[in-house]
């Protein structure tokens, strides 16, 4: 008995049957969504935490933030003014001759 061409090009393959993996699909396709309805959730509550916590801050980040800001400022022009005014900044190297 001689085998067709056909016969021969699917004998490779493994047999697999649809039923498994549309439902496989299927419940792949569902545990997603319920994993992202799960992020929603926990993402907007700890949203509504944060933003419930800036709230009841004394100093607002934004005023934080500008205080922060200025305090870098005047300590880095007062390293500043401290260097150029040590008494070692007014010392000048000389090269000595060679002879």
């Amino acid at each position: 008995m001689a085998t067709s061409a056909s016969d021969q090009a699917t004998g490779n393959w493994p047999q697999l049957e649809t039923g498994p993996l549309i439902l496989g699909g299927s419940l792949i396709g569902v545990g997603a969504v319920v994993a992202l309805v799960g992020l929603a959730i926990a993402g907007s509550h700890v949203f509504a935490a944060t933003r419930r916590w800036i709230g009841e801050l004394e100093t607002p980040p934004s005023e934080l933030a500008k205080l922060k800001w200025e305090q870098a400022k005047s300590a880095a022009q007062a390293g500043a003014n401290s260097w150029q005014t040590h008494p070692n900044s007014k010392v000048r190297l000389a090269r000595r001759s060679s002879a």
